[in-house]
């Protein structure tokens, strides 16, 4: 039996598995100049993840045509990820 916080924190922390996964998908894909960004799979990538790298570009601006914002935003993402994941097993552990 686990309680409702480890449940929470768990699944916040698999979503956040999840969105790494889109954004690193996201960042892989903008290295090819002639992908159409509205067809239906990348527009639905680009609407779920450039929310979030549009936070970050605004911190850091692209320098010489690369854009360095995406590896702030993973290492943040990673951040808030791992404390969710150590969020679920302090809960957990807790319970026993």
């Amino acid at each position: 039996m686990s309680s409702p916080i480890a449940l929470i924190a768990t699944s916040l922390a698999g979503f956040l598995q999840i969105y790494f996964v889109m954004l690193i998908a996201r960042i892989l894909l903008s290295w090819f100049p002639n992908l159409n960004w509205y067809n239906p799979p990348f527009s639905f990538l680009a609407q779920v993840t450039d929310p979030y790298l549009n936070i970050f570009r605004s911190f850091i601006p692209p320098l010489g045509g690369m854009d360095f914002s995406p590896m702030l935003a993973i290492f943040v993402l990673q951040i808030v990820s791992g404390l969710f994941t150590s969020a679920a097993a302090q809960a957990a552990a807790y319970l026993y």
